[in-house]
């Protein structure tokens, strides 16, 4: 149980800049509470997908699209996502059904994108270095532990999870 500190204010000797913290293990550390410095972990991710949060009603996964690649048409049915560019240029596309987008929009660092459930997606990365960006699903969208080294690991492993559910 977590006991509420009220009016902490620690003094300065016990502060550390995360900047001097060793560098975090890639993994997902779900369901107890956790802080990271978001783009830095982002960045340092080389993994097409790793969850690195799952909890019951929400989940945070790291992406890295390689040049001239995208994340393929997708849709949940029941999920909310938002996506945060850390690194990299794109371009993402949506629209009420699969490969016909109604709306096409650049992005690039510091992009932040808002994918509404039930709404087919693809982001396409245009540039000339891998495309890094976190992904925010509520409710969760993979399975605890998820890890896609590549797209086509995480197009198996979409295919073994749905026949699964």
């Amino acid at each position: 149980m977590f006991r509420h500190i009220y009016n902490y204010r620690p003094d300065e000797s016990s502060m550390k800049s995360r900047f001097h913290r060793p560098a975090m293990t890639i993994r997902d550390y779900g369901k107890m509470p956790f802080v990271v410095d978001i783009e830095d972990i982002t960045k340092r991710n080389t993994n097409f997908r790793t969850a690195l949060w799952t909890g019951n009603f929400l989940q945070l996964t790291l992406m890295s699209i390689g040049v001239g690649e995208n994340i393929g048409w997708e849709m949940h049915p029941d999920v909310d996502q938002f996506l945060r560019i850390e690194e990299g240029r794109g371009v993402i596309v949506m629209g009420k059904a699969e490969g016909a987008a109604d709306f096409q929009e650049n992005v690039e660092d510091d992009s932040v994108i808002i994918i509404p459930a039930g709404m087919w997606h693809n982001l396409y990365n245009t540039g000339r270095e891998p495309l890094k960006l976190y992904s925010i699903y509520a409710p969760p969208n993979h399975p605890f532990g998820t890890t896609h080294p590549t797209k086509k690991d995480a197009m198996e492993e979409n295919y073994r999870y749905r026949l699964w559910r």
